[in-house]
């Protein structure tokens, strides 16, 4: 089961959060958290792994639509976006498909939600590409 809309760029990873932040306000998608993860498991376990962030986006009116539809639609809510290093010259830009969402629920319009989430990710990761 995929689960993930990804893209790879040819750029580095510190630039690419930049840009990705940017395609997802374009979408109108806020960014609410940010998760270090190669300084978190560094820190707390002592082991190195990539660049790694975790972005918590949200688009507040598709938000809304889904916790009516589904009040516990909210443990999966906001977007998760992970940016990671691929190598030496590459980043891997990765969107949790908002089609999840209506494989976990019985909510009927869910399914609205989640295509006008998936449209507006996969624009925001496509436009990365471009």
């Amino acid at each position: 089961m995929s689960y993930a809309i990804t893209v790879r760029l040819p750029a580095g990873f510190a630039p690419t959060v930049e840009r990705v932040r940017a395609a997802l306000k374009e979408q109108g998608f806020g960014v609410l958290t940010e998760i270090d993860m190669r300084s978190t498991l560094r820190e707390k376990l002592g082991v190195e792994i990539e660049d790694y962030v975790i972005l918590g986006a949200c688009n507040p009116p598709l938000a809304h639509r889904a916790v009516e539809a589904d009040r516990n639609i909210g443990l999966l809510l906001p977007c998760n976006v992970v940016v990671r290093a691929d190598g030496p010259d590459a980043t891997l830009v990765q969107a949790l498909d908002p089609q999840v969402m209506v494989r976990l629920s019985d909510a009927p319009d869910l399914q609205g939600v989640a295509d006008e989430a998936t449209r507006r990710l996969r624009t925001a990761l496509d436009a990365l590409s471009g």
